[in-house]
């Protein structure tokens, strides 16, 4: 169920509504190796590529932000690890640039990791309705 979560980023929105601004720019349905998407991350036009894509297991993605002249980057990746209970999931960011720090760190610190919590937390709801068959 994350997987399949995870994957239809078009619709990332029907559980996590802060992302309703997500676009497939390449011919895939979902993501997949080597995806062009875009989204609006807290305000701020995004691009992205899938980097990594093992299904069920690893999901990954470089992010550029539009309008950065400093050539800042993120790195955001989730690892899904079965348990006797389902799944363990685990994601992380890292930013390197200015803009990152600049921007999301001094006006808003705490910002993303607040972001991405709601966005597990969410999943994790998301997951365990469709398993209930709700």
């Amino acid at each position: 169920m994350v997987w399949k979560l995870l994957v239809d980023a078009e619709n990332w929105m029907s559980y996590f509504p802060a992302e309703n601004q997500v676009k497939i720019l390449s011919r895939e349905n979902e993501l997949a190796a080597g995806t062009i998407w875009s989204r609006v991350t807290v305000g701020y036009l995004m691009h992205l590529i899938v980097t990594e894509f093992e299904p069920n297991q690893r999901l990954s993605w470089k992010t550029t932000v539009d309008g950065d002249q400093t050539g800042s980057t993120a790195y955001h990746g989730w690892v899904i690890t079965p348990t006797d209970e389902g799944v363990h999931v685990l994601t992380e960011e890292t930013q390197q640039g200015e803009w990152f720090l600049n921007i999301l760190g001094h006006k808003h610190p705490g910002a993303l990791y607040a972001y991405h919590q709601d966005w597990v937390e969410r999943l994790k709801i998301a997951a365990e309705a469709i398993a209930a068959g709700k």
